[in-house]
């Protein structure tokens, strides 16, 4: 894991060299589940007509998309600190619908309490400062407003430990050199998910910074986690 001074501007550098081919690998990586997981974020943010919602990583839009799938008027934010992803986003059925932001998760350029959702697809583990994110997060959001992360999470320690290791270890870095060309970028996402927080812990840093009803729920084995708050 690179240190956290020098994070942003290597995943940032790695986000961008992946990008023509970043849905294919989600779509290979979670044998297809992502798709489900990522509905699930949006419903979970409880989305009504004339809402304003702010997908942060968005990469290539996957939530943002959903999100005006399931509530058509609701005004969808994209933010993500890597153009090369949200290029790629922008020339997908509907992408045009959404507005997309170059934005740093550490210091949005959004007023206080302007959306009523917050969500974001794999961003916490990559945060340089996670309290940071969630601090900022909690103030854009308005009163009773809901966020909604989906994230990898260290695998459960049972007896398909190593299957999951395999996996993350073996599999994907060498389904994402015959795929993306770059083994290194699928190389640090098992490291980053198993240095992450554990889901728990998560929830916890939901609550410091001031969420309330905070929950999550694990999937894929325990090897994905979707934490919510509400403001």
């Amino acid at each position: 894991m690179p240190p956290a001074g020098e994070r942003p501007s290597l995943v940032r550098a790695m986000f961008a060299s992946i990008a023509p081919r970043y849905d294919q690998m989600n779509r290979l990586m979670t044998l297809g589940q992502d798709g489900a997981w990522r509905r699930e974020v949006v419903r979970r943010a409880a989305l009504a007509a004339g809402h304003r919602v702010l997908d942060l990583g968005t990469g290539t839009g996957d939530i943002a998309l959903e999100a005006l799938r399931q509530a058509p008027e609701v005004l969808a934010v994209g933010a993500d600190f890597t153009p090369e992803m949200m290029r790629v986003g922008r020339s997908r059925a509907g992408g045009a619908r959404v507005r997309w932001v170059v934005a740093d998760a550490l210091h949005l350029p959004f007023a206080r309490g302007i959306f009523e959702a917050v969500t974001s697809g794999y961003l916490l583990r990559n945060v340089a400062d996670l309290p940071q994110a969630l601090g900022e997060q909690h103030r854009v959001l308005s009163t009773e407003g809901r966020v909604v992360c989906l994230d990898t999470t260290p695998p459960p320690r049972n007896v398909l430990r190593p299957f999951i290791r395999f996996h993350l270890h073996v599999m994907i870095p060498l389904v994402g050199r015959v795929i993306t060309g770059s083994s290194a970028a699928y190389t640090y996402l098992p490291d980053s998910t198993e240095a992450f927080h554990s889901a728990e812990k998560v929830a916890d840093r939901l609550r410091v910074v001031g969420f309330r009803e905070v929950g999550f729920a694990r999937r894929m084995l325990g090897t994905m986690a979707i934490h919510w708050g509400v403001k």
